[in-house]
Parts: structure tokens; C-alpha cells; sequence
């Protein structure tokens, strides 16, 4: 794309492709062709090729979509930590939370579409590593966490979270046991 701004309904097509494509690839793997994408979207395949030529091309974009909000979440919640050193456990909560009520379908697409979009996977990967050891660090200066606990605690339950198949009240339970497992004051779990 150039660097002038879209028109209001090339803006429109291009967020319907963008969103019916995160749908398509969860629901039928990143396999599924680019004239059930258009359809999807409801617009021309012409157009869909128009905004992005190779699914490759749309699967990064969707990707970088993610990576920036999800990147704007971490950094308005250590910017959170930062000002209130003794919010960092609670931001690390949530953080949790995020990964396994909130974003269960952006975890889906992930899942899908990991091996096509490695390189921006990874960086949102280092970015959110680097966010957690900020966050354990905070914590454990405010004295909130057991003092064993390490960012790779944190990113070991990230990993081992509960998949989307569970149902909510289970993921809700794991979300208390794993505040537990962090700190010794069990608090609220936020459900």
C-alpha cells in the first residue's frame, strides 16, 4: 500500500477481509482458499488480492493487528506496574485472565497460522517476555509474589493455560488456582 490514506470504503473491505479471514482460519485451517475468503468478506476476490496478494501477505497483517494490540495491553499495563509497583501482581493477573477468558480465539488463530507467520510470532513472543519479567520484577520489589516465583513460572502457566475447549467455569478455576500458585495472598480472582 501507498502511504495515502484509504478511502472509507476500501478501510471497510479491508477490515472485512482481515476479520472474516481470523474467522476462516480458525474455523477451517490456514488452508482455506482465498475465493472462500473473499466470499466470506463479501467482496470481490480481485479486491481481496488488491489489499493482499499472497495469503501470506493477509495472515502477517492479521498477525501484526494482533501484535499490536495485544503490545499496547502490555505496555498500558506496565506503565500501570510502573506508576504503582504494588499493581504488578494484580497486572500479571490479568494478564492471565487475558490469555485465557479474552483471548481465546486470537489463541485459536495463533495455533493455525504459527508456522506461516513464525518471525512475527516471535517478536510478539520477546515482546511479551520481555513485559512478564518486567512485571515479576515489580511484583517481587512490592513483596507480592512468593519469592520463588520467576518470569518463567509465569510464562510456563501462559503455556499450559487451559485450551479454548475447556469450558469458561473450568478456566475461571484454573485462573484461581494459578493465582495461588503466584502469591500468598489469593484475593479476588477476577471472575
Amino acid at each position: 500500500m501507498t502511504g495515502r490514506p484509504q478511502r472509507a470504503d476500501a478501510l471497510r473491505n479491508r477490515q472485512a477481509i482481515v476479520g472474516a479471514a481470523r474467522e476462516l482460519v480458525i474455523s477451517r485451517g490456514p488452508g482455506v482458499g482465498m475465493d472462500q475468503l473473499a466470499a466470506a468478506a463479501g467482496v470481490a476476490v480481485g479486491t481481496l488480492y488488491r489489499h493482499f496478494p499472497t495469503k501470506k501477505d493477509l495472515i502477517e497483517a492479521i498477525v501484526d493487528e494482533l501484535s499490536s494490540t495485544i503490545g499496547e495491553s502490555l505496555d498500558a499495563a506496565l506503565a500501570r506496574a510502573e506508576a504503582n509497583p504494588g499493581s504488578a501482581r494484580e497486572e500479571l493477573i490479568a494478564l492471565l485472565r487475558s490469555v485465557v477468558i479474552d483471548m481465546s480465539q486470537e489463541r485459536l488463530f495463533r495455533f493455525a497460522v504459527a508456522e506461516i507467520a513464525e518471525a512475527p510470532f516471535r517478536e510478539l513472543h520477546e515482546r511479551g517476555r520481555a513485559a512478564v519479567d518486567r512485571l515479576v520484577a515489580l511484583a517481587h520489589r512490592a513483596d507480592a509474589l512468593y519469592p520463588d516465583i520467576t518470569s518463567d513460572d509465569v510464562i510456563l502457566l501462559l503455556a499450559t493455560a487451559p485450551a479454548e475447549d475447556i469450558e469458561e467455569p473450568q478456566r475461571l478455576r484454573w485462573l484461581a488456582l494459578a493465582r495461588r500458585a503466584l502469591t500468598p495472598d489469593s484475593g479476588p480472582t477476577g471472575d
